[in-house]
Parts: structure tokens; sequence; C-alpha cells
């Protein structure tokens, strides 16, 4: 069990991911290095580099973050499902990121790959890989949809016939406002509490959807990121970023968990859009391509 490899190539995929959506853009993201050497609420140590563009030609707000940190004892988020755990001391690693373009028809992105480890007393460690990508457009197009997809299948395809259909059923559920009773977008894959193959397989499985995320998104991304726009296609846009807010503070795991352990909160608010909009019980019109986005794309279904 070796989280230095783990580590080292979490380092390469950020900094590859952030040279290709430089390339895009054409204007350089921010390299924020940061270390802590004590902290409170259960973190003893943490480092990590967040990479940020605001502003840019095509991303209005993009962030790419690693972090490591390490603490004495385990936040309450990451032992409601394993209490056998609480108490242990623990690392945690990954990559998160999330891409938010200024063009409407462009859509948002988002990817983690993590790996989280426990020291027992006894010496035991006990570890397990998460991760995934989904995509959550706000104008919705079919041929999208299916190239997302199969890229995401392609990343698990080498690894067993089933992977692909169950991490795309855990992603539709995860990504899910129960309070909005809405999908989030049109779903990707997402996994986590993986350590069933052992150490070795389940990083191959981390590594092949980390390495397959820009091959998923940076085409779509090219393709819509000039389609000219108006006034009420940016209304929209940041109306359904609100979606976006709502999710990551209400239900995502990796935000409760960085809060809860007192992380670092620039980093963990790293994914938050730069403007949004909200408005008390707003429909869109029937027949209009926003309508569109509800009646076909925000539910889940078979794209490949």
């Amino acid at each position: 069990m070796d989280s230095n490899a783990v580590k080292t190539y979490l380092l390469e995929l950020q900094e590859l991911i952030v040279d290709r959506l430089e390339q895009v853009d054409g204007k350089k993201f921010i390299r924020d290095k940061w270390t802590r050497a004590t902290g409170s609420g259960g973190i003893g140590k943490g480092e990590g580099i967040s990479c940020i563009i605001e502003e840019g030609n095509v991303l209005e707000r993009g962030g790419v973050a690693f972090s490591h940190v390490q603490g004495d004892k385990m936040p309450a988020s990451a032992t409601a499902h394993r209490p056998e755990l609480a108490g242990c001391s623990w690392e945690a690693m990954g990559v998160s990121l999330v891409m938010h373009p200024r063009n409407p028809y462009a859509p948002t992105s988002h990817a983690n790959v993590r790996m989280f480890m426990a020291h027992k007393p006894d010496g035991d460690k006990v570890f397990w890989f998460g991760g995934g990508m989904d995509l959550t457009p706000y104008y919705g197009f079919e041929e999208d949809a299916v190239h997302f997809h199969q890229i995401c299948k392609n990343s698990l395809d080498p690894f067993g016939d089933d992977l692909h259909a169950k991490y795309k059923k855990w992603c539709d559920e995860y990504f899910y406002l129960k309070h909005r009773n809405e999908q989030r977008g049109v779903g990707g894959i997402f996994f986590d509490d993986l350590n069933a193959p052992g150490f070795e397989a389940s990083f191959a499985i981390q590594q092949s959807v980390g390495d397959h995320y820009l091959s998923a998104y940076v085409p779509l991304l090219e393709k819509r990121m000039n389609t000219p726009y108006g006034e009420r296609e940016r209304d929209f846009q940041l109306y359904r970023r609100g979606r976006y807010v709502e999710f990551n503070l209400v239900v995502d795991r990796g935000t409760i968990f960085g809060l809860q352990s007192n992380g670092r909160t620039e980093s963990i608010l790293l994914s938050m859009p730069p403007l949004v909009k909200w408005r008390y019980d707003w429909q869109p019109e029937a027949g209009t391509p926003e309508a569109e986005l509800y009646d076909t794309f925000l539910k889940p279904r078979d794209w490949v």
C-alpha cells in the first residue's frame, strides 16, 4: 500500500489537466501552493496546490485542486458508515476539479479522484478509493451526452463488464437533489469506498478514470465555447448554477468532510460558480429549449 505512488500520480494528473485547459482558454491558471503545520478538528497537517482560473477567455471560473491532509482523529462524516474506525489516525489525498465556462451552451464539468487511508492502533491500514466525473449542461445536446458517457464507459471497460452500469447508476443516484426532485445534470460515473479488488487494482481503476477526463470533456468545451448566445441563455445558465451551489453545500460528501475536518475553506469552495441567480417558484415555458433540459436531459437514461 504505497500512498506515495498515489500522491505522485495525483500531482501529475493535476498538472496535465491544468496545462490542457490553459491551451483551450489562452489564460494561465494561478497556482496557489499551501501548507499547514498544525490544525484543529482532527487535522494535524496538510499541503496542497489549488490551481484557479477566473475571468478567463473561455472559463469564467475553473479550479483544479490537489490536497493531502492528515489527522489524528477521523471526522464524523468519514466514520458514518465505518464506526469501527472512529478515533483512528488518517490521511486523505485527491484531485478535485470543476469547470464553469462562460458560454451557456458549454457544459459545466466536475471530476474527482481520491484515496483515504485509516491507520489502526495495531498498525493495520484500511484504505479506499473514490472518484468519478459528471457533466452539467444548461442546454442539452444528445451527441454531447453520448460522447461523455462513452468515454466514461471506456475508462471502466478494462476492469469488468459490470462496472460502468454500476458506477453510472451510482452517479445518477448521488448527483440528485432530493429537495428539488431533480438530477444535477446528465450524470457520468461515480464510485466510493473501493477496496475489494485490492490496493493495486483499485488504484488502477482510479487512474483510468482520472486519465479519461480530458478526452471526455475538452472536445465538448471546444465545440460549444464559441456558440452565439444572448441575455436569455445567460440568465438561464445563472439560474441553473444555483442548483450546483445547493448540491455542493447540502449534499456533497467531499465538501461536508472538508468543512467538518476544518479543512482549507478557499480550496474546499473552489468549485463554486462566480455568478448565480435564484428565483422563487420559477418554471420554464413549455416547448422551449430550457424546458427540454428538464424534460429530456435531467432524467436518468442509458446514453450508451
